[in-house]
Parts: C-alpha cells; structure tokens; sequence
C-alpha cells in the first residue's frame, strides 16, 4: 500500500503541494487499494474511476500553474450511495435502484467537484440507509475492517470502513439516527453529523426528512472539520438549508478549554453499557479533567422515549418517501404484472427488502386514520420534549458527551433476526437527530478484543466550531486516532 494512503488528508495535501506524488498517482494508488481489498470488505458498490482521474487531473495542472489549491483538493473521498452523481449508478443498496443512473448531481457532490475533490466511487449502505450494522444492503454485506466477521455499524458501513481501510482518506456518510456516527465508533474513525440544515440535503435519497443529515468520516477531527467546511452552505433548492456563512472549524481546533463544562449524560453511563465502554468513557472523563474543563452531571429525562419517538417518526416519514419508488418513473418494474395495482403491489414486493418493508409499514400504520393523533402527533410532541432537555442541559454545561454505543461492534448475524436488539444499538445517537444538534464520534480506546470504542460528543445548534475544537482537543490527548485497522 502506497504509505501516503495512511496518511490524514492534511499531510496528503502538502505532499501534493510539494510536489512529492501528483494527485492522478495519489488517486490511481487508492483505486489500486481498493480493488486489491473490497472484495473481502464490500465497502463499495461501484467505483467513478473516470470521474475521479479527471478530477485529479485538473489538481495536478492547477499545481503546475502554480495556482492555489481549494480545500481538499485532490483528496480521495468516497460518496455514501445514495448521494446523487451524475452519470454515476445511485442504488441506495436497493434492488429497485439497482440500474438508477443519476441525471444530475447532488448540492454536496457539486461542492466536492468545484473543490477538486476525486470521488472514487459509491459506498455501500444499508438499504436506503435503514439499519444499523449494514447487514441490510440487497447487494452484499459490508465488514469491519478491524474483525471481518464483525458489522461495521449502519447504516453507512461503506464510508466508515473505506476510511478506516486507508481504500480513501474522507467519505460522506448520512445520519438520520446515528449513521454517521455508529459506523464511525464501530471503525475507529471520526464521524460527525451536523446541525440539522447546515449541509443541504439536495440530491440525497430521502429517508426521514426531518431528521436526515449528510456529515463527514475522516480519521482525524481536523480532516472531519475541513470536509465539513466543504459541503456546508446555504441552497436555495433546499428549504430547510439555513442560510447562514459558512465557517472555517479548523481555525478554532487549538483553542484552549480550560474550564469548558463538559456534562457527562447520566442516562447513558448506567445499564446495558459494556465494561470496557464504560471504562472508556470514564477514561475520557479524566482526560478532559487533566486537559482543565470542568466535569458537571447532566440528565435528559425524556431520552429514555427517544428509540420510540424515532421509530414512529423516522418510519412514518419513510413511508411517505418511499412512495415514489412505484415501478411508474423510475427504478425496478416487475416485469409480469397484470395491472396497474398489481404493476404497483409487484414491484415494490420485490424491489423493496424485509427491512424497508417493515419500516414502511410501521410508518403507513402509525399515520393511518384512527392511528395518528395516539402515535404520530404524540411523538412530535415527545420530540419536543427532548429537544426542550438538551436547551436546559446547555444551560448547564458547554458539550456533553456519552459513549457512541453502548458495544463495540458485533459479529455479522449475531442481531439479524432481533430488530429490537438492532434498534437498541442506536440508543445514545437518536436524541441528537431529534432535537437537531451536532454530534460526533471520535476514537476512545479499545475493548478486549481490540474492537474500537467511540466516544460521542455532543453540543448545542450551530455549534459545530466547539465541538471539534473539544473533540480535537481529547484527540491530541491520546494516540488511539494513530492506530490503523490492518487490513
């Protein structure tokens, strides 16, 4: 493997700029990684090979005029498959998309190319971004890069693992319950989701509109601040983007922290957390103690509902997406149907698999007359209550932070056949898409096996800026972002 894969997209960028490998070389020496491995790791669906070179291209000539480059520029990055590229396949790992070629690209994948950002390829996701360990994908199952025969976390198992493989340096993923943030913590990498409306959400497949973000994977918070400063922004084609300027995170990394209160999330830190995470977290405690922020105990009564409140949410919000994928305009058409409503009903029973299925049918029943004052509006009304926790928890302390999951990653099959199990993964993560605040994971350690942990951070709306500049700071602290999955 090319040595310079293994390095953060900081050092990349300067071997770059001093001439010491081309970005055509850098971008042909990821593309080699990853069809030397992903046979075995299944992180990506398909590759954009041409698109990428042609990018890279356009660095190297920028190089040799002697011009300045923009951030990140000849980069390798891998796009969660269910980013729109043009003239690229866009699956969302689902049979019904499975030959869906983009006719247009995505608001972030339109920043990426204006950046001359290489993007490699589409990564695998569980399908339609439902799931939490990637087993979901109707193509084939993602697997840690760390332990083969473990899940990489869902459902953006392809970008985490692609990042922390060294197959790419960045990737996007997309966080609806913990997406981002989950893989990351399962990978040993940063993953971070942002303020709801920060990035546009333009040219994503939805999944729940309310609570979908598209959010950075790198393997240093400083790379994860740069590519957030990429893709952020305001978009007149989104209306729930905010408009507001975008900010330059990286330049606030070093601020000092010294008496910064750091809220420990009681809820989190007590039954079903495994030893080692919690000896983790409690590391990460003395950590920040010894770095001068000040520890304060912090509680979120209604975060206990938020499993619940999500899974009515996030499926009735599916079940309103999803209608779209009909066989008529687009996508997969079963090619035996008698008439409309069986073109309708056969299609969706074979594009569609078990997972999604039972999502849009949670979410068709919970907005059904008679169903959705007890369910739907209960829950917005809930959701409203844990947003109203996290206002008076920032009252009392500047970040709080929990472990990413309570595990490390499991072995492929072990809660394949448990959903409850499999929601419950995504406990610590959800009350973030909630409430809309922003979230990271960043690398916390070790379990015996020598699984890695994730250690969550959270803070307050728009406050991605403290966020890294608290992540960065307990990163510096600890050498566990220098250890590299070997694969």
């Amino acid at each position: 493997m090319n040595e310079l894969l293994r390095k953060p997209a900081t050092e990349q960028a300067k071997a770059l700029k001093n001439k010491e490998i081309s970005a055509v070389e850098l971008t042909q020496a990821a593309l080699n990684r990853i069809k030397e491995i992903d046979e075995k790791l299944g992180a990506f669906n398909s590759l954009t090979e041409e698109t990428a070179l042609e990018t890279a291209k356009k660095v190297d000539e920028k190089i040799a005029r002697g011009e300045e480059l923009p951030l990140l520029a000849g980069i390798p990055l891998a796009l969660k498959d269910n980013m729109n590229l043009v003239g690229s396949k866009t699956t969302a790992s689902s049979k019904i998309l499975e030959n869906f070629v983009s006719p247009f690209n995505a608001t972030i994948s339109q920043k990426l190319l204006d950046n001359l950002v290489p993007i490699l390829g589409k990564a695998n996701l569980d399908e339609f971004a439902m799931g939490s360990s990637n087993e979901n994908s109707a193509f084939k199952k993602v697997h840690n890069p760390w332990d083969l025969n473990k899940v990489p976390g869902g459902s953006s198992g392809g970008s985490a693992a692609s990042v922390a493989s060294c197959e790419v340096t960045l990737s996007l993923g997309s966080d609806t319950g913990g997406s981002i943030r989950l893989p990351a913590s399962f990978c040993g990498i940063v993953g971070m989701k942002p303020t709801y409306g920060r990035v546009s959400r333009y040219g994503l497949i939805a999944f729940a509109s309310s609570l979908d973000q598209i959010g950075p994977f790198a393997r240093t918070v400083e790379d994860a601040a740069n590519l957030l400063e990429v893709i952020s922004g305001h978009d007149p084609k989104d209306s729930t983007s905010l408009n507001l300027p975008v900010e330059h995170y990286a330049a606030n990394l070093n601020n000092d922290i010294k008496g910064l209160r750091v809220g420990v999330i009681k809820e989190l830190m007590s039954e079903g957390l495994s030893e080692d995470v919690q000896k983790a977290v409690e590391n990460a405690i003395e950590c920040y103690k010894k770095l001068g922020a000040e520890i304060v105990e912090i509680s979120l009564p209604n975060l206990k509902h938020s499993i619940g409140i999500y899974y009515i949410l996030a499926t009735a919000e599916c079940s309103s997406n999803l209608a779209r994928f009909d066989g008529v305009r687009y996508g997969y058409r079963t090619p035996d149907a008698k008439n409309l409503l069986e073109m309708y009903t056969k299609t969706r029973a074979e594009g569609f698999g078990p997972e999604v299925k039972r999502r849009i049918m949670l979410g068709t029943y919970a907005l059904s007359s008679g169903y959705y004052d007890a369910y739907y509006k209960k829950a917005q009304q809930m959701r409203a209550l844990v947003t109203q926790d996290f206002v008076e928890a920032f009252k009392k302390a500047d970040v709080l932070i929990s472990p990413t999951c309570p595990n490390t990653a499991f072995e492929l099959g072990a809660k394949s056949n448990d959903p409850l199990a499999m929601y419950l993964t995504d406990i610590a993560t959800i009350s973030a898409n909630l409430a809309g605040i922003p979230g990271l994971s960043v690398p916390a350690g070790f379990d015996r096996d020598g699984m890695p942990i994730g250690l969550q951070i959270l803070a307050p709306q728009l406050q991605e800026a403290k966020l890294f500049n608290a992540a960065h700071k307990f990163e510096r602290a600890n050498d566990y972002y220098t250890k590299l999955a070997n694969i």
